[in-house]
């Protein structure tokens, strides 16, 4: 039975866009850059300028996608060991984010738990979510940050910096060869 947040029925978005900004906060965690850049500031300012209209809504579908593709791996992955995703991810995810008080108010973290859920178990993250209304502005950050901590799990559990965005950037060249 097909389900209203089948993934067939979600639009992918601008996963480019939404990869690219999850890639930069990887690398700037990891080169201990975690304070507010100003420079860095002015041109995400411009760059969510440059969007136009629909523009951000293009990048939160893509970060999405991104998360539905994460956890597409992650469920494939701890199969192959005999584990579930969800007991595996969620409460780290949830535990992480409790831990982040200043990003992350406490009343969102359901919500990415359950977007994570959703697309830990096949369905649209972005579906899940819009049935509930429209994305509010206290989610935005925390979605970014649901993104960007699955990606670091996964780069993680493979033990390279770069597996989830090169695994995401592989698929899109072989969905453009398509």
């Amino acid at each position: 039975m097909s389900s209203p947040c089948d993934p067939k029925y979600a639009p992918a978005g601008d996963v480019g866009a939404a990869l690219m900004m999850i890639d930069s906060r990887l690398k700037s965690v990891h080169d201990d850059r975690t304070e507010i850049d100003p420079e860095q500031q002015a041109l995400t300012k411009q760059f969510a300028a440059s969007l136009g209209p629909g523009g951000a809504d293009e990048v939160l579908d893509g970060t999405c996608t991104v998360i539905f593709m994460f956890m597409k791996w992650l469920r494939l992955a701890y199969e192959d060991h005999d584990r579930d995703v969800i007991e595996c991810v969620v409460p780290n995810l949830v535990a992480t984010m409790r831990r982040m008080p200043k990003s992350i108010r406490p009343e969102v973290i359901p919500t990415m738990a359950g977007l994570v859920v959703a697309a830990g178990t096949g369905l649209s993250p972005n579906l899940w979510r819009k049935q509930y209304g429209y994305w509010t502005p206290e989610e935005l950050t925390p979605l970014e940050a649901t993104a960007f901590l699955l990606a670091e799990h996964i780069n993680r559990m493979t033990d390279d910096p770069d597996f989830a965005t090169r695994m995401i950037t592989e698929a899109l060249f072989a969905a453009e060869k398509d």
